[in-house]
Parts: C-alpha cells; sequence; structure tokens
C-alpha cells in the first residue's frame, strides 16, 4: 500500500500553515474552524478562559488579561484567531462561529457551550492584529510604543484613520457631534474619491479637506488652515488618554459593550525592552481599573509570563495580576492536532498499520533509540500509536518544536519564521507528501524536515548546506546527514552522537542499525574532513563557513610535545590523583617524584620514590623494560593504554587556548558567539580529558618493585595508591624498626626517669625501638669511621629516607634514648651536653628545637674503664667520705663533682683564714690541693674526667691524707693553742733586745719550732705548757722592769705639778695634768713587752715637757700687754696764744724673755757615759755646755728638768 493511499484526507491537499492574522477570506476560516482540533488541552484552555472571561459579562473584573504561551508552531495564533472568531460571534458559510463547536464532534460539553455562546451574543468589538506587523518602527527610537499601536487599532476598528492618530483624533471630534459622515460625503463631492482612500495622502490633500470643513460651515478657513498646519505637533497621546477614550467608547456603546485586543506575538515585539514592558503593564493596569472587565487584552508569546518578567529584572508584579488567565500550549497539543489534521488513517491502513507493527515490534525497538543522556523523546508506545503516527515517529514533534525554536532563534531570516509562514503542520504534511509514492515500513528521516524549512534559514547556514549539495566529494546521505546535524546544533536536549544520528537517520523499518550506523561514522569522516562538521568528544557539531575559517586558524596553532604532556601532567596530579605524599600511616607520610613521560612535573624533584605515567606519545617500552624501570628507580610506573585520544583532546584544547588569548579583543558579534562556543567547547574537552585519562588509568599496567603489579583497586588514585603502597613496603623496609610513635611529651619523659643515665646493660628484650637504636649507633660509628661528624639534622636526613622513613620525632627519641642510656655523647658549641650541666628542658630543647638541629653534634660516648670507675671511687671515698654503689659514668662523675664542690666551699672558708692570718700552718700544701680539685671541676668531658682521676689517684689520695689534719686543725681547739702561741712569740720578738735570760730565750725557740714546722699537728700539745712557762717568766721580767719605771713617772710628775704649784693659773692645768701621768702609769702596769715598758721612761720625760711648755705658753699669752705714752691736752689761754707742750716720756719697760724647758736627759743624750778622771768629767762638762749653748737663744731663758 502506498503512503497516500493510507490517509483519511487526501494528504496533499492545501492546508494553510498557521493562518496569518490578519488573513480572513471567508474560504480560509472556513478551513480553520472546520478543521480545527480541540485537543484535551485545548478543551481544558477554552473552560479556563470563558469561566474568567463570563466574570467580565455578569460582574466587574479589572483580572481582565489573558497570557497565551507556547513554543513556535505550537499553535498559539491559531488559537487566538479562534478565539477572536467565537467572541466576535462571526458568520462563515452561513454558519456561526459556536456552531462549529456545537456538532458534538469538538467539545461536547453543555455548560461550556452555554459559556461560549453566550460570550459571543453580547455586544463585542473585537481586534485581533499582530503588533509586529503593525508596530511601525521609528527612525532612530526602535519600536513604537504599545500604546501608540493599541491606539492604532482602535482608531482603524472605529474607521478612523489609524496610520494617522491626530487625524482620527479629528475624525473622532466630528463623529462625537454626528457629522463625520456629512463630512465624507462633501468630501468625496470636492475631491471626487473617497475619503478612507485619500487620508492617508493628508500632507497632500489639505487644501480639500480646508474646502470641505468650510463648505460644512464647521470652521473658518483660517481655523481650518490653522489646524491642518498646527494638527500634528499639538497631538499628544498618553496611557491615560487611550484607556479614557476606551471607556467612553464602552459606555457610548451599551452597558455590557466589551472591547478585546487579541494581540499575536507580544513577547517577540518586547524582546529584552524594558521600557514596552513597563508601557504593556501601566495600559493593563489602566484598562482593568477603569473598564472593570468591559476591556480585554489577550497575548500570545513563546514565553510564559514568568519567565518574561523574571529575566526583565523590574517589579513587574502588577501585570501578573492583571495577566490572570495563562494558557500553555504544549508539544502534545502539536502531536494531537497533526495526528488529527494530517495523519488521520483510513479503516484498512490502520488496520494493516497495526498488524506490521506486530510483526516488527522488537525490531522497530532495537531500531530507534536514544543514549540514555537525551531529554524525553517519545517513541511508538503501542501498535494503535504507530498505526497514528506513521510515517512520522512520536519523538519528532517535541523534537521539530525545539528545532523550530532554536532556528528561530539562531539561524532565522529576516521575519519570515516570527511572521509565521510555516507551521509543524505545514512542515508534517511537506514531508509526507515526499514519501506519498512510497511502500509500507518506510520512515520519515528527520533530515526531511529541512527541505521545508530550508528558504527561511538564513544565508550563512543554508550556504553550508547549499555549497555540500555542490560538493563532488559528498554524496547525497552525507548531504542529508549534514542537514540533521544543522537543525540539531542549538538543540540542547538532544546531543549529537552516533549512536542519536543513527536514530534520527532510519528511512526505513526494515534498515539494519549497524549497517546505517557504520555509514553514519563513514559519513562524518568526510564532512570532518571538508571542515563542515567538527567533532568536539563523541558529539558532532555543524559548522558555518565562519565557524569554519576559526576551526582552520585554530587547526593551525602550533603545540608542543611539552605543552601536551604538561596538561597530561596537570589532569593527572591536581585533578584525579591529588596525592603529593603517599600516607603511610597518620604519622608517616611519603613524598614522591610524579614524571609523565621522564618530565618531572612542576619542576626537578628528588624524592626516594616516584610515579612514573608513561602515555601513548611515552617511549614504547617493552615489558621487561618496564620491570626492571620500576625497580631502577624505585618508582611506580604506569604504562597507559596505546589510546592516545586524549592526548589529541589535549592538543586541540591548547589550539583552542591559544587561539582565543591571540583574538581577546575586537571581536566581531558574530565571531563573539562563536568564541563564546569555542570556550565551552574547551571546557567541555577538559571534562572529557579527565575522564579519559581517568579510564586509561583504570586500565593501565602498573609496575612496581620490578614486577607487574596485581593491583585489586578499580578507581585510577585508588590504583596509584595501592601501588605506592606496595613501593613504600619495599623502599622502607626498616620502617617497621620504629615500633612506638613518640611524641614531644615522650622525649621529654626519657629524662623525667631516675637521676643520671640508665644503667648501661645494651638494648635488652623489652626496650621499645631496639632495631632502631642499633641502627643509629651502626650510621655514628660508620660516620666515625670516615672521619665525619654527625649532627641531629643528618641523622633526621638519613633516617628520613629509605630504608627508614622515620619522622624527625623518631630520630630525636632514639638520640635522647641513647644519650639517657649513655651510649652517645651530645655536643652543642664545642660543649658537652650531660644531664649534670643541663637540665631536662635545656636537653629536650637542644634535640627538638629547629635552630639546634644543624649544630647539636652526636657521637660515641667513649666509656670508662673499670679501672678509671674504681679509681674514682676510691677518690670519692678517701677524699670525700663518700661511698657509691652504682658503675653508671654520670652518676659517678656527678657525685664525684657534687662532693668536690663541697669539699672546695670548705677550703674557701680556710683560705679566708689563711688571709686573716698567713702563719697558720700547710697553706701552700691547701693552696696546691684546693687547685687539684678545681681543676678535675673543670673537666666536661666523662672521659677525660676519668682519665685524669685514675692518673693523678695518688695524688688526690694524699691530698686526702695530707689535708685531713689541716681540717681537723681548723675544727677542732688547735687552731687557738697555735694563736696563743703566735702571739706569744711575736710578744718576745718585739722586745727581746732586751730580754737577757736565756731560759726565756730557749723556751720561745722551742715555740718557735714547733709553729715553723710543715707538719705541726703532733707537737700542738705541747706548747699549753711552753705558752704557760713563758707567762711565768717574761711576766716576772715584765713586773721587775715596771717596778724601776714607776719612781721615774712619779718624780716628773712631781716636778711638773712643783712648777704649776707657783702660778696663779694653777688650777687650769691640775686635774689635766695629773690624769696624763695617771694614764702612763696605767699603761706601765698593763704593758705586756718589756721594749714597751723601757719605752715608758721617754714618754714620761717626753709628758713633763710638754706639760712644762704648756705652762709657759699660757704663762704668755694672759701676760699684761705694755701701755702705750700718753699726750696731755692744755687748755688754750686768752687771746687764743697756746703754750707749747712739753713730752711725757713713758716708763722704761723691761723686754720680757722667752722660756724654753730642756729635759736633762735630752741633752745628756741617749749614750752612755764612763766616767773614771777629771779629764772624763771635763770632757762631759764639755759636752753638756756645747749642748746647751745650742739650745740657748737671743731673748730665752732655758729651764732645765
Amino acid at each position: 500500500m502506498q503512503i497516500k493511499e493510507m490517509f483519511e484526507k487526501q494528504i496533499d491537499r492545501d492546508i494553510k500553515g498557521v493562518i496569518k492574522v490578519g488573513q480572513s477570506d471567508e474560504e480560509n476560516v472556513y478551513q480553520e474552524l472546520d478543521e480545527y482540533v480541540v485537543t484535551k488541552e485545548l478543551l481544558k484552555h477554552f473552560r479556563d478562559f470563558f469561566d474568567n472571561y463570563e466574570k467580565g459579562i455578569n460582574n466587574n473584573t479589572d483580572k481582565m488579561g489573558v497570557w497565551i504561551s507556547g513554543f513556535f508552531g505550537s499553535g498559539k495564533s491559531h488559537f487566538l484567531k479562534i478565539l477572536s472568531y467565537l467572541l466576535k460571534n462571526s458568520v462563515v458559510e452561513g454558519k456561526r462561529a459556536i456552531e462549529y463547536f456545537t456538532d458534538g464532534k469538538k467539545i461536547d460539553d453543555p455548560m461550556l457551550i452555554a459559556k461560549m455562546t453566550n460570550s459571543g451574543t453580547i455586544s463585542s468589538d473585537v481586534m485581533l492584529f499582530n503588533i509586529d506587523s503593525k508596530g511601525s518602527a521609528k527612525v532612530g527610537s526602535g519600536k513604537e510604543a504599545i500604546v501608540e499601536v493599541f491606539m492604532k487599532v482602535f482608531n482603524e476598528m472605529q474607521g478612523y484613520c489609524g496610520s494617522i492618530p491626530y487625524l482620527a483624533e479629528f475624525e473622532r471630534q466630528l463623529d462625537n457631534e454626528g457629522r463625520f459622515e456629512e463630512f465624507k460625503e462633501k468630501f468625496q463631492e470636492i475631491a471626487g474619491a473617497p475619503w478612507e482612500k485619500k487620508r492617508q495622502a493628508f500632507a497632500v490633500i489639505q487644501d480639500k479637506i480646508v474646502k470641505t470643513i468650510v463648505a460644512m460651515d464647521f470652521m473658518s478657513e483660517e481655523a481650518a488652515r490653522n489646524w491642518c498646519k498646527n494638527a500634528k505637533g499639538s497631538y499628544d497621546l498618553s496611557i491615560e488618554k487611550f484607556v479614557s477614550l476606551v471607556k467612553e467608547y464602552c459606555e457610548k456603546k451599551g452597558p455590557n459593550h466589551h472591547v478585546i485586543f487579541l494581540v499575536d506575538e507580544i513577547g517577540q515585539y518586547i524582546a529584552d525592552d524594558t521600557q514596552l514592558m513597563l508601557n504593556l503593564q501601566t495600559i493593563v493596569e489602566d484598562l482593568g481599573t477603569a473598564c472593570r472587565g468591559k476591556a480585554w487584552v489577550i497575548v500570545t508569546s513563546q514565553e510564559d509570563i514568568d519567565s518574561i518578567t523574571k529575566t526583565k529584572g523590574n517589579d513587574f508584579s502588577k501585570i501578573q495580576g492583571r495577566f490572570d488567565t495563562r494558557l500553555s500550549l504544549s508539544a502534545s497539543n502539536v502531536d494531537e492536532v497533526i495526528r488529527k489534521r494530517i495523519l488521520e488513517k483510513n479503516e484498512i491502513a490502520e488496520s494493516a498499520l497495526k498488524l506490521l507493527y506486530e510483526q516488527k515490534e522488537s525490531i522497530i525497538k532495537n531500531l530507534i533509540t536514544f543514549t540514555a543522556d537525551t531529554a524525553d523523546k517519545k517513541l511508538y508506545t503501542d501498535k494503535t500509536d504507530f498505526a497514528d503516527c506513521y510515517p512520522f515517529i512520536p519523538y519528532q514533534f517535541n523534537l521539530l518544536g525545539q528545532v523550530l525554536t532554536a532556528v528561530r532563534t539562531h539561524g532565522a531570516s529576516g521575519k519570515h519564521l516570527s511572521d509565521q509562514s510555516r507551521s509543524m503542520l505545514a512542515l508534517f504534511q511537506e514531508s509526507a507528501i515526499r514519501l506519498k509514492d512510497s511502500q509500507e515500513g518506510v520512515l520519515v528521516p528527520f533530515s526531511y524536515f529541512y527541505d521545508p524549512l530550508h528558504k527561511f534559514i538564513d544565508h550563512q547556514h543554508s550556504q553550508v548546506i547549499t555549497d555540500a549539495e555542490d560538493n563532488s566529494r559528498l554524496d547525497e546521505f552525507d548531504v542529508e546527514l549534514l542537514k540533521v546535524l544543522f537543525m540539531i546544533k542549538y538543540v540542547k536536549e538532544i546531543k549529537a552522537n552516533v549512536d542519536n544520528l543513527t536514530t534520527l537517520m532510519i528511512s526505513n523499518i526494515d534498515d539494519d542499525r549497524i549497517e546505517i550506523r557504520s555509514k553514519i561514522e563513514e559519513s562524518l569522516k568526510k564532512l570532518i574532513r571538508e571542515t563542515l562538521v567538527q567533532k568536539n568528544g563523541e558529539i558532532y557539531i555543524f559548522l558555518t563557513n565562519e565557524e569554519q575559517e576559526i576551526n582552520n586558524a585554530i587547526n593551525n596553532e602550533s603545540v608542543e610535545m611539552g605543552e601536551i604532556i604538561g596538561e597530561a601532567s596537570t589532569v593527572i596530579f591536581e585533578e584525579i590523583f591529588t596525592d603529593k605524599k603517599y600516607r603511610y600511616s597518620s604519622r608517616y607520610l611519603f613524598p614522591f617524584n610524579q614524571k609523565v613521560d621522564d618530565r618531572y612535573f612542576k619542576g626537578n624533584q628528588s624524592n626516594d620514590i616516584g610515579v612514573s605515567i608513561i602515555t601513548p606519545y611515552g617511549e614504547d617500552y617493552p615489558d621487561s623494560a618496564l620491570r626492571m624501570l620500576s625497580a631502577q628507580e624505585h618508582s611506580v610506573i604506569v604504562k597507559l593504554p596505546n589510546d592516545s585520544t586524549f592526548l589529541d583532546e589535549i592538543t586541540d584544547s591548547i589550539k583552542i587556548y591559544k587561539f582565543l588569548n591571540k583574538n581577546a579583543s575586537g571581536a566581531r558579534g558574530s565571531f563573539d558567539s562563536i568564541r563564546r562556543a569555542k570556550e565551552d567547547e574547551r571546557i567541555e574537552k577538559k571534562d572529557r580529558i579527565r575522564i579519559f585519562i581517568e579510564d586509561a588509568l583504570k586500565h593501565a599496567d602498573i609496575y612496581v618493585n620490578g614486577d607487574k603489579a596485581n593491583i585489586s583497586a578499580k578507581e585510577p588514585a585508588s590504583r596509584i595508591n595501592e601501588a605506592l603502597g606496595k613501593l613504600v613496603a619495599m623502599q622502607y623496609n626498616k620502617l617497621t624498626y620504629m615500633e612506638t610513635a613518640p611524641e614531644l611529651s615522650d622525649i621529654a619523659a626519657v629524662f623525667n626517669g631516675n637521676d643520671g643515665q640508665l644503667s648501661f646493660l645494651g638494648t635488652s628484650d623489652t626496650t621499645p625501638n631496639k632495631l632502631a637504636l642499633e641502627e643509629v649507633i651502626q650510621v655514628i660509628s660508620l660516620n666515625n669511621a670516615r672521619h665525619m661528624k654527625t649532627s641531629l639534622k643528618s641523622l633526621q636526613d638519613k633516617f628520613g629516607a629509605a630504608p627508614y622513613g622515620f619522622d624527625p620525632k623518631d630520630v630525636q627519641w632514639l638520640v635522647a634514648m641513647l644519650f639517657k642510656m649513655g651510649r652517645v655523647s651530645l655536643t652543642y658549641n664545642s660543649q658537652s651536653l650531660s644531664m649534670l650541666s643541663n637540665t631536662k628542658d635545656e636537653l629536650v630543647r637542644y634535640l627538638t628545637k629547629r635552630e639546634f638541629v644543624e649544630k647539636l653534634l652526636i657521637d660515641i660516648r667513649e666509656r670508662a674503664t673499670d679501672g678509671q670507675i674504681r679509681s674514682v671511687k676510691e677518690v670519692l671515698k678517701d677524699y670525700f667520705g663518700y661511698s657509691l654503689s652504682s658503675d653508671d659514668d654520670d652518676t659517678i662523675m656527678r657525685s664525684f663533682k657534687n662532693k668536690a664542690q663541697d669539699k672546695l666551699d670548705t677550703f674557701g672558708e680556710i683560705m679566708i683564714e689563711y688571709r686573716v692570718n698567713p702563719k697558720l700552718p700547710c697553706k701552700s700544701l691547701m693552696e696546691q690541693a684546693k687547685k687539684n680539685l678545681e681543676e678535675l671541676l673543670a673537666i666536661k668531658e666523662p672521659v677525660e674526667f676519668f682519665k685524669t682521676v685514675d692518673k693523678k689517684r695518688e695524688d688526690l689520695l694524699d691530698d686526702a691524707d695530707d689535708t685531713a689534719p689541716v681540717f681537723d686543725f681548723f675544727k677542732g681547739g688547735q687552731k687557738k693553742i697555735f694563736e696563743k702561741a703566735l702571739e706569744q712569740i711575736q710578744m718576745f720578738e718585739n722586745s727581746k733586745t732586751y730580754v737577757r735570760e736565756q731560759e726565756i730565750i730557749d723556751n720561745v725557740a722551742q715555740m718557735e719550732a714547733i709553729v715553723t714546722a710543715k707538719n705541726p699537728f703532733s707537737q700542738i700539745q705541747k706548747l699549753p705548757d711552753m705558752s704557760m712557762k713563758f707567762v711565768q717568766q717574761y711576766g716576772a721580767l715584765l713586773e721587775k722592769e715596771a717596778e724601776e719605771m714607776r719612781p721615774i713617772v712619779d718624780d716628773d710628775l712631781e716636778k711638773v705639778l712643783h712648777t704649776l704649784d707657783q702660778k696663779e693659773f694653777a688650777s687650769v692645768f691640775r686635774d689635766k695634768f695629773v690624769n696624763a701621768f695617771a694614764e702612763l702609769k696605767q699603761k706601765l702596769d698593763t704593758s705586756h713587752e718589756i721594749a714597751a715598758v723601757k719605752n715608758i721612761r721617754l714618754e714620761s720625760d717626753t709628758l713633763k715637757l710638754r706639760c712644762m711648755d704648756e705652762i709657759t705658753e699660757y704663762e704668755e699669752v694672759h701676760r699684761p700687754k705694755p701701755v702705750p705714752p700718753v699726750t696731755p691736752v692744755t687748755p688754750p689761754t686768752g687771746g687764743g696764744h697756746t703754750e707749747p707742750l712739753k713730752p711725757v716720756t713713758p716708763p722704761v719697760q723691761l723686754m720680757q724673755k722667752k722660756r724654753k724647758n730642756v729635759s736633762i736627759s735630752n741633752v745628756a743624750g741617749a749614750r752612755t757615759y764612763t766616767l773614771e778622771t777629771e779629764e772624763d768629767i771635763d770632757k762631759f762638762a764639755e759636752e753638756l755646755k756645747r749642748k746647751l749653748k745650742a739650745q740657748l737663744e737671743d731673748d730665752t731663758i732655758i729651764i732645765l728638768s
């Protein structure tokens, strides 16, 4: 059966696509009404509309707006036109419009029919217009305001001039006065033509208008000319004025007269112009308020009102309130209309098709499928659906609607599509006609819809397909596929992948899908070669000529291999496997090198382990080489499958990036949209690159530790991590030596144990981290053998690396423990650290603070020998009286130093005694012993200390023996005895000249022998007897000498008092002199030295002379002074003559002589005189004479005493 024989109505009959608003010849209107299909959706819309419209008939309402939305070709305009017929109550071919709906086929709802009938019977003026064609574009100011278009239509409806509003204003004025008809008749008489034909040329016919007005006696000629001249300038239209005119008109026409504005494509007219939207809002708002439901505005738009007002941004809540009735036409509505108007089958065809479907159901279902990511695309649900749709496929209704909307937005030329010259109906009909002679089984491929659309598509897009048709390298199938690619280019709901394209190109139920698919793949390759199509991942994109040029420019960009690998590295190491360290545990994180095709990602890296990715662009290693490489480089080698798709995608992505960067500025409008598309394409590519690389990593071969790894994980990051785990276990095979995970507190705890270092017994089986401790000792020993110093940093570096991988805190704890155990020594800035000289906190700081890490040196601790330890303990016991059981070096050394310091403190006290009395015994011995101890205390290095003590053991033990009696001497009573002997010896020394008694001299000599002895301590016991003996002998001698001296002192006192008593002032000095001699006597009685006693004679003589001098001086001072001569005064005699005076001679005064006291003993001198002869006496007398003469001075009296 041929396709054309299947339909109830002839398929190639003349059907008006979407009847243009304004097309109103009766034949077309009849077809519109007669063939109008009221779908379920439309039935609901009719109910909603007439329910709301009736509110304006029976009552008042301000909700008088109707917003009809639907995609392009969905039948909005057709629905609007049907509403206009019903509201106008049009009569078409002898039937009222409502009657076409009451025949039982279209609407079977008595309530709705009643409302529709009622709405049609009331008095109404219905104005149906396409606003885009009614609104004239003004030069320079864009689109006309909506109120002007409404006014124009309103004027035309009343028979006034629509295009010249001020002229219409004049006509209204005439009409209001009942003279409009008279004017028209008069004008026709004068002008010879009807007013309606001539009025458009207002400027030309002004004279005739003036004549007519004057002839009617409506105005004077001058007034008429003035009006013609100024009419345009003085005319002003506001929304308020328009609304008041509509209101006046309704009131004039009757109490329930309705005015209905049916406006097609308002959304397209407004577009993005907020001002127009505000204009519409004000019109609807004011009409609603003023006319209370008698004036209605019914509009159509591709978008619903919510989405339009939302994108504009302003407050359009009022307009939403007015447009309370909202009717939305969906694709299913179109689907139903097309099925009923075009595709309705006759009974025979319906049966045959149902049978065909039953036979081929599974084939059809497998043949027509879309990929899972495709938005809802309907397929045949059952045999009835198949019979209803055939030869079309259900998805085509929805998809074609989307194509029309997309083409209108992106690829329509001029206003063809927006004028609605095409509709879905027409497109389906033309596509069906193309197959009318074909046999059953044929299907309409989606490409057939292109031809009916072709002439409405802009040149930029249609030219590509036209050129392809002329291209000898392309066949018909290639061009058909290109048409499909164009149509779905801008449809987001379907992806242009091979599977979907295969479904869209199916043209017969018996097509082999696999064959069609491979044919499409070949065809796509050709189209890509011809640069008509571009592949973006799995998607194929139709290219305009401009896009083709840009693609060529992009393909000509050069890309270096390093850039491609760099981008691949970024995706792998920053998006997929983002770890920078392998997490062995929360404590142990191992950094690894990152390489792709032997290129390091982000600079050179020097970690112990690595991850090395080999791409299809990398070197083609055999399996054995990869095994070897993984072992040599200590790396996880990831060999990606040999599919370079992702690398090609990266190359394209970089090319696009470079092109866009070069052409960043000065873009043309069309280039700008292509540029945005390219940016989107690049983002999509980046997403795909990641997916491709993830897939490659999932299927990659992984080599580790010299073998191909068996990885159980499936995800890329998990696979690499698992391989790293195997690598770390092999590379860091001594990491298990650290059994604990010490923290800072654990390091401090090492030093918080018992005092001193641990007893050095090596590491026992219970010692934690025993193997790690031994490793540290080995490393330090090896460094020593190489004459290298070991710093804490070098240990941290060594043990942080393979095969250990220890944390720095691990190493710090190990060193602390070895130090505590006495196995290593620590030195900082040449100073040995020890638990003696440093606090625990200091030791922890040295080991854990970064500032010390390079300067803290660690060495194997040289231990003291048993002999040295014995020597130190012996000295400790014998010298300091302290016994120690511990054999620990530091404990012994610390105890020794503490005791030595105590001993030194005692030495210090004794040294003070020596400074007070240097004659105390053994001073040099004590100084030397003290010095020996100080030298030992100055030694910080334990080994040197033990060696030194051992070496000086004998000296130290001698010091102990030698100093013991000295310490006893200072502590006991010997010191006092010794000091008393020293005092007595000194007493003797001071007077020994005067001592002639041999017994005293011998006794003192014996005492002196004891006190000056090197070691006097055994003989000090003899000193008390000797002292007693000395006191007795010396005391007797002293008393004897004193006895001789007392009379001399008494005699001298007597002489002084004798002289004093002769003076009047004796009382002034008497007590003083008596006391002075009494003190001298006291001295005589208390003196312990003979020399001092013998010296009393001289002291007494000196005191006597001093007393005499004081008497003489006092006498001199108090002697009366000589009286000066007095001149007598003679009184004057009469006559003024004065007698000369005779001088008075003063009495002769004797000159007073100076007195001088001289001691006879001084004159005699200290020497001893021996007188035997007279001659000796003469000599002595002569000597005295000479000395006295020397004393004798002028005016001096010598007083000898």
